[in-house]
């Protein structure tokens, strides 16, 4: 685990599942008085038409610590995609981030002095509520572990340039 008490900003990313219930999810973590703190406020304040960013809750009147806002990336359309998002989505987000707190996979201080930007795909077409949880859930377990590793990321990334692609494009060379 990083633990580097001068490191402002954290980000990792997770991607699990496929077809229409497919999660990519992309987080930020850090201090509230850094880059991740000022993103979180500006997230909340400055909403735009389709996109609501919204406080993670494990249940209603119960936020998730660190202080985490959902900044969701695909417009809401019709209501099953508002109930995965803000229902099954954010329930599984909610999971993850609570219990890499309790299991210190997140540093105990992030509890009260950090806050969280989580930006989650959820296809509008999503079919499964069931799946969006389980896949928002492991996508976010994974964009964390990912944020607060502190091995070099630089093999990593010389592997995976050898399998470019994405789940939406795979290069031909």
């Amino acid at each position: 685990m990083n633990t580097q008490n001068d490191a402002s900003m954290f980000i990792g990313e997770g991607f699990v599942g496929e077809g229409v219930n497919a999660a990519h999810v992309n987080i930020m973590l850090g201090p509230k008085s850094g880059p991740v703190g000022q993103a979180f406020v500006n997230a909340l304040a400055m909403p735009r038409q389709g996109h609501c960013p919204f406080m993670v809750i494990i249940k209603p009147g119960v936020p998730v610590k660190p202080a985490t806002v959902y900044a969701n990336k695909a417009e809401i359309s019709g209501d099953l995609h508002g109930n995965a998002t803000w229902g099954a989505s954010q329930a599984g987000i909610a999971k993850a981030i609570t219990e890499a707190l309790l299991e210190g996979t997140l540093p105990k201080e992030s509890e009260n002095n950090w806050s969280i930007v989580v930006a989650p795909w959820v296809n509008p077409s999503c079919d499964d509520l069931d799946a969006i949880f389980k896949n928002n859930y492991e996508a976010t377990q994974t964009a964390i572990k990912n944020a607060m590793s502190s091995n070099s990321e630089i093999d990593k990334l010389k592997v995976a340039l050898s399998q470019l692609g994405n789940p939406f494009y795979q290069p031909k060379s």
